[in-house]
């Protein structure tokens, strides 16, 4: 049986044959749908419900009066996935809005001799679908007088599979979308994936391939039980032959308490006649007199050692009190040689510093002595004239020594001063370096401008960039391709043209990025169109790309438009050539809201005028004002001979700037260089007399380090006869420490 709604064709039910009415009711219509209504759903308050009838069915009316929202709720109500409609990726979505759940009520026929469960559900099958807003679901399966019979999943499918209701066949329920997509398709494989479909032959094939993987886990599994079944078969053995071995362990089971009961008497009759024999003996011992002497013997005894152990006792008490005394001294004596000992390594250390002190500085004797004979002896021979040959030699030095820190100071100063200079220098070399850095970049870009207007003589395109007409050339050969689903279009700036040319620097200041930027019609040409770009251009360099639904209608901007009556509007000013671009520039620059003005006179701007450009291309806003740095139109300058001529007018005015820092760079470089100067050094003089004071400073140096050394070596013998004193009295200690130790053994 199929039915059509909205040109939706919709099958269900088994296949079967009608001759009439009357033989259809009798054989009965199972899976028949006979009714729908819908509550809150998707943009439809209360919708039905609709009664349909036995044959087809055909469902009229206006745009969005919900013929398409009726198969949809079929859908949905009868379990389908929000997927299977393509109206919405999740059912929370055919929630109305503003309303936190949707019903839909599906009632299917359930007559004839194939009807499903009629005992239970009668003639009909409600199916009570209620989805909420969190994107949760219900279902209620009620029977023809409308009490309720089940809420589970798996009822609904079962019933679904007895009627072969199939919700993701296209030949069962075809949606628009999934018709539209079958008639527009020109590829065979796309027509013979929906007859497989349709045929169910795609879901048999997937069932198969996962039937075949069962099998072929089921198998490995069957494999793997069969090898642990003989070692369970192998263990059933034995655990049967031990049973059998212990047949007869019920019967001595029951004989155990009984021979437990008998072993437990017999050990009380053996200890009663061991305790009466006992009894016996010692009745026998009391009455000999021996025993008695023995016993007052033994008593005697008994007190005198009773008396000893109490005396040996107070012993061991005392000594073992005098050992802990001794212990602790011991212990007192240990931390006062360890405390002496280290004083003495220390004091042995002082001692030996102190007498490589003082060797060496008999050394230092020795040699200024030596030193001192060598001078007597050679000056012995000249007498006292050698002796005033040198004191006048010593005057005239020291003269010359102070003449020479005079210069030295001098020398120092102008030192100074040349460092002064030479930092001033560099300090002015390193402004001219950067200022000509400055002038050679800027040179550079205009140079590469020239050349690009040059070569825009021959291609207009060349002034948005030198990459643009091979990237034109790159995006014609895609769209040939079919590579995109709409050609990008761009340069923007290639469809704009000026109507007052006085107005171009006002126009690219506004635009801006603008002028370079390419429009796309969906993401998936703006990715591509990416692509081609990182072939042309390098990271960070690539034009703008927005992406807007294509249209060849332009905007309304009735009531959105700035007026004034002395001032035009951006759009005003301008002609766009291409419907896209003009609704670009509304879109993502809001160009009908901008004035071009001279001066702003008013300090209220005009309506839906939020920000102004003079013709200067200088920025205007109501509170605020920003100065172009661009003097001169790049993109839309008319005049290209007039542009190549300012052009070539700049260049001259640079490379004579340049040529002019270069010039003052070299004149006023800093040739000087700064010549080490050395100071005369003092000549060192040695004379008797200076040799002599220092000898006998040395002497008396060695002096006073003979005297701490024989100082120190007394307080080292003294640490040391300490130490020696301290560990005789640890000796004696541990000695008195070991006999007290002795003698409490013996004691006990």
């Amino acid at each position: 049986m199929s039915k059509s709604r909205g040109g939706v064709m919709v099958s269900g039910g088994k296949r079967r044959r009608v001759s009439d009415e009357r033989d259809s009711s009798n054989t009965g219509d199972i899976g028949l749908i006979e009714s729908i209504a819908l509550k809150n759903f998707m943009c439809h308050r209360l919708l039905g419900p609709f009664q349909f009838g036995p044959n087809v069915n055909f469902i009229v009316g206006n745009n969005g009066s919900g013929k398409s929202a009726i198969l949809t709720a079929l859908i949905v109500g009868l379990g389908g996935k929000a997927t299977d409609t393509n109206r919405g990726t999740s059912v929370k979505d055919f929630v109305k809005t503003g309303e936190t759940s949707a019903e839909i009520t599906v009632k299917l026929r359930n007559r004839g001799l194939d009807a499903f469960k009629r005992d239970v559900y009668g003639d009909s099958i409600s199916i009570e679908r209620r989805i909420f807003s969190d994107g949760s679901r219900t279902c209620k399966l009620r029977s023809e007088t409308g009490q309720l019979i089940s809420n589970k999943k798996e009822e609904l499918t079962s019933i679904l599979d007895h009627f072969n209701i199939q919700l993701d066949n296209p030949v069962s329920i075809l949606n628009q979308e999934m018709s539209k997509q079958f008639l527009h398709s020109k590829s065979e494989s796309d027509k013979y994936q929906f007859f497989m479909k349709a045929t169910l032959l795609d879901q048999m094939k997937r069932d198969f391939v996962h039937i075949k993987q069962t099998k072929t886990l089921t198998r490995q599994q069957v494999e793997r039980q069969e090898e642990a079944l003989k070692d369970l078969k192998l263990d059933f053995l034995q655990k049967k032959e031990r049973f059998e071995t212990l047949h007869s362990f019920s019967d001595m089971k029951e004989l155990l308490p009984s021979l437990q009961r008998n072993m437990a008497w017999s050990l009380v009759r053996d200890k009663e006649q061991f305790v009466q024999r006992l009894k016996e003996d010692v009745e026998k011992e009391e009455s000999n007199p021996k025993h008695q002497e023995n016993l007052k013997l033994c008593q005697t005894k008994l007190t005198a050692a009773e008396q000893k152990l109490r005396s040996v006792r107070s012993r061991i008490e005392s000594g073992t009190q005098e050992h802990e005394a001794l212990s602790e001294g011991h212990l007192r004596l240990k931390e006062q040689l360890k405390v002496v000992s280290k004083e003495h390594n220390e004091q042995e250390i002082v001692y030996f510093r102190a007498l490589n002190k003082f060797k060496e500085s008999e050394r230092e004797q020795n040699f200024l002595q030596e030193k001192i004979n060598k001078t007597r002896t050679s000056g012995s021979k000249d007498g006292e004239t050698e002796y005033s040959k040198q004191q006048k030699r010593i005057v005239s030095l020291r003269k010359q020594l102070e003449e020479l820190e005079e210069t030295h100071s001098q020398l120092n100063e102008e030192i100074k001063n040349e460092h002064q200079s030479l930092f001033t220098g560099r300090e002015e070399r390193d402004k001219l370096r950067l200022e000509e850095r400055n002038i050679q970049v800027l040179l550079e870009s205009k140079v590469r401008r020239r050349n690009q207007v040059l070569a825009s003589r021959s291609n207009k395109l060349k002034r948005f960039g030198d990459q643009v007409p091979d990237l034109m050339i790159s995006i014609d050969e895609a769209n040939a391709a079919g590579r995109f689903k709409k050609k990008p279009i761009g340069p923007l700036g290639a469809f704009i043209s000026l109507k007052d040319p006085l107005l171009a620097a006002a126009v690219e200041a506004c635009l801006r990025g603008f002028m370079k930027a390419f429009c796309c019609d969906n993401h998936r040409d703006e990715a591509l169109l990416q692509e081609i770009m990182r072939q042309h251009y390098t990271k960070g360099n690539r034009p703008q790309i927005n992406v807007s639904q294509f249209s060849e209608k332009l905007y309304n901007l009735h009531g959105r438009k700035a007026l004034h009556t002395d001032f035009p509007s951006l759009l005003d000013v301008i002609t766009v050539t291409s419907p896209v671009v003009f609704n670009c520039l509304i879109d993502m620059r809001g160009v009908e809201s901008i004035l071009i003005i001279k001066v702003m006179q008013q300090s209220r701007p005009p309506k839906n005028c939020r920000e102004a450009f003079t013709a200067d291309g200088d920025q205007v806003f109501p509170n605020r004002y920003y100065t172009s740095d661009c003097n001169r139109a790049k993109y839309l300058g008319g005049d290209l001979e007039t542009e190549i001529s300012v052009l070539d007018c700049d260049l001259e005015n640079l490379q004579a700037h340049l040529s002019r820092f270069q010039l003052q760079a070299s004149v006023n470089q800093v040739k000087a260089s700064i010549s080490e100067l050395e100071a005369a050094g003092e000549e060192h003089i040695e004379d008797v007399c200076s040799l002599e004071e220092v000898a006998e400073e040395s002497r008396q140096k060695m002096e006073a380090e003979r005297q701490a050394m024989i100082e120190e070596k007394e307080e080292l013998e003294k640490h040391g006869e300490n130490a020696e004193n301290m560990e005789s009295e640890d000796s004696s200690v541990r000695e008195r420490i070991d006999r007290l130790c002795e003698e409490v053994e013996t004691l006990k």
